[in-house]
């Protein structure tokens, strides 16, 4: 295979992603409007100061809703990292899956391709969501708009991978709801995204240590650093591990040989 052949693989599965998202507009305006509504809401009922957990001293306090918004930004690219996982399961039920996969591409390449044409969606919303944010106040400096893209990219990798891997193991699209309440919103909750992590440790050291692997909570506060041109170095770290690991669990999940779909199979 040429390189060239590659680059029109992937050019073929962004474009397929890309125009799934424009027609399915239902997708786009719920991407906006869930976070859009926590971010109103929050506001208008938590509006009080809070201790600020990005820049000692942390005796800075910022407005409830300025600290909640890159978390809102990260619960976009969760929500979306599921829908494409949904797709992946959508695709699967169709055959076209299967078409693909049985093309001479390498399969870690094919759901490379499918992660990055997700990940791309995911940016965008992120950046929209952004703009409207900037109504309620929500102005992080000029550069924060560009250092947060490689903070977007790399979260988005991360859950876009963790959606992979989930839908290497629903069976059929129906039970697809039911795995979303017992990840996204675990997930979701238990991590920095609606309140700083020394807050939590005075509350519950077990919840503290559980923010701390969760995976999500390393992506809202890369992504948190990043809006005000800091780098939380630990944070990425954790995400490309977190990352590393979902692939290879995916690539496996996905390979018919010995994955999670030939033990399906065989079980039926």
């Amino acid at each position: 295979m040429t390189v060239g052949q590659y680059v029109i693989c992937l050019n073929g599965v962004v474009r397929r992603e890309a125009l799934r998202w424009f027609n399915q507009r239902g997708r786009f305006i719920s991407a906006l409007v869930r976070p859009l509504v926590w971010l109103v809401i929050f506001a208008a009922g938590f509006h009080f100061v809070l201790g600020v957990s990005i820049i000692p001293p942390y005796e800075t306090y910022i407005p409830y809703e300025v600290y909640i918004a890159p978390g809102l930004v990260a619960m976009i690219q969760l929500f979306n990292g599921m829908q494409s996982s949904l797709s992946m399961v959508y695709d699967r039920e169709m055959g076209s899956m299967k078409t693909l996969l049985i093309s001479p591409f390498p399969r870690w390449y094919l759901l490379l391709a499918k992660l990055l044409a997700g990940v791309a969606v995911s940016v965008v919303q992120s950046y929209i969501f952004l703009a409207i944010a900037w109504f309620w106040e929500i102005e992080p400096p000029l550069s924060g708009y560009l250092a947060v893209l490689p903070a977007l990219i790399l979260s988005g990798l991360m859950l876009g991978a963790l959606g992979l891997v989930l839908s290497s193991f629903i069976r059929q699209l129906e039970n697809f709801a039911g795995v979303m309440n017992f990840v996204i919103f675990p997930m979701f909750f238990t991590s920095s995204a609606l309140y700083p992590l020394w807050r939590v440790q005075e509350a519950s050291l077990p919840l503290y240590w559980l923010c701390q692997i969760n995976p999500f909570t390393h992506a809202t506060e890369l992504i948190r650093f990043a809006l005000y041109d800091k780098f939380n170095a630990t944070s990425a770290a954790v995400l490309v591990a977190y990352t590393i690991v979902f692939m290879i669990v995916a690539v496996i999940g996905y390979d018919p040989a010995r994955g999670l779909m030939a033990r399906r199979a065989g079980a039926e």
